[in-house]
């Protein structure tokens, strides 16, 4: 009896092996290395309202020429859009007034979108210039990610920051994400992540949210420390300030262009041992979240495991290392 139990245990592990080196093999096969980070032609280009022309954006590779690029990255955000450039255009204004060397650029990124964004996002440019406020319209759903990236490669900033269209955090607490990039990197060349938390929040929502979206949560939270993040409490927060050259390294080596992009993000500046910062920030829920609590999370678990093991096996590679190496 016992000798047959150690047969089909033998049997079991075999079939498990076997499947596991069949799955590494797949990915190994079907995965490349390195993201191909594809642009339409028209996604080369913005709209300049007031002249009617398209301009070529800029490369992130080009040399800084503004001190601050926002990027927004957009999907049928116009209702909650509005609200959002209103306090952060505000906030850049009255900083810029108080202090001449402070210049930005506000990208918002419109992912595919099929309500009026675009239309939202164009009258914000004509009223503030195509100088301050610019328009990505990507021809394609890419996820937050693809847009998120593509803003980051069009922008002019020493320092990038992206923000979520809900403006659920506290515009003005840019200030506090600008201080703490400061002490880690004293300029655009050096490497640096300011990251705005709600980790000091989180007592508050346990005490608001069901009971199913509590665990879900912290089933998050393990799946982040267990396969990728260790260092940060809170990755999800749409609030990050990086430097021209942190950006670059890893903006060009990001796979996951969906929700779980912040964690590879996060992971790859964990490889990469880039200096970074929680800061605690005022955030606020809004409504019209694209996330459905249960499917989301399950896709980004999905994601976290697939995103160790990829990193693990080789089948992804960081291609600021390879830069390096050549």
């Amino acid at each position: 009896m016992f000798a047959c139990l150690l047969q089909i245990c033998f049997y079991l592990l075999s079939t498990v092996a076997v499947a596991a080196f069949l799955v590494i093999a797949v990915l190994l096969y079907k995965t490349k290395p390195y993201p191909n980070i594809q642009r339409h032609k028209d996604e080369d280009t913005f709209l300049d309202p007031h002249t009617i022309k398209t301009i070529a954006f800029p490369s992130l590779d080009d040399s800084p020429t503004l001190e601050l690029s926002v990027i927004v990255p957009a999907y049928n955000e116009e209702k909650r859009l509005p609200a959002m450039l209103d306090e952060c255009l505000a906030f850049l204004e009255k900083k810029s007034a108080g202090n001449p060397n402070f210049t930005y650029e506000v990208i918002v990124v419109s992912d595919g979108s099929q309500d009026g964004t675009v239309a939202v996002a164009l009258g914000y440019s004509k009223k503030h210039g195509a100088e301050k406020v610019r328009v990505l319209e990507l021809i394609e759903n890419r996820g937050k990610g693809g847009a998120v990236r593509l803003g980051v490669l069009s922008a002019r900033g020493r320092n990038l920051l992206f923000a979520d269209a809900d403006g659920a955090t506290k515009f003005p607490d840019y200030d506090k994400l600008e201080e703490a990039l400061k002490t880690l990197a004293s300029e655009w060349r050096e490497d640096g992540i300011a990251i705005g938390s709600r980790a000091h929040l989180e007592n508050d929502a346990i005490a608001t949210r069901s009971f199913f979206r509590t665990i879900l949560m912290h089933g998050f939270h393990l799946l982040v420390w267990l396969f990728a993040v260790r260092s940060i409490r809170d990755t999800q927060c749409g609030f990050k300030l990086f430097t021209r050259s942190t950006a670059r390294k890893l903006f060009t080596s990001l796979h996951v262009e969906r929700w779980a992009f912040d964690v590879e993000l996060l992971y790859l500046a964990e490889r990469l041992k880039v200096p970074m910062s929680e800061v605690a920030v005022r955030w606020t829920e809004i409504d019209g979240s694209k996330l459905t609590p249960f499917w989301s999370w399950l896709q980004m678990g999905t994601d976290l495991f697939m995103i160790w093991l990829r990193y693990l096996i080789g089948a992804w590679r960081i291609a600021s290392i390879q830069k390096k190496e050549n």
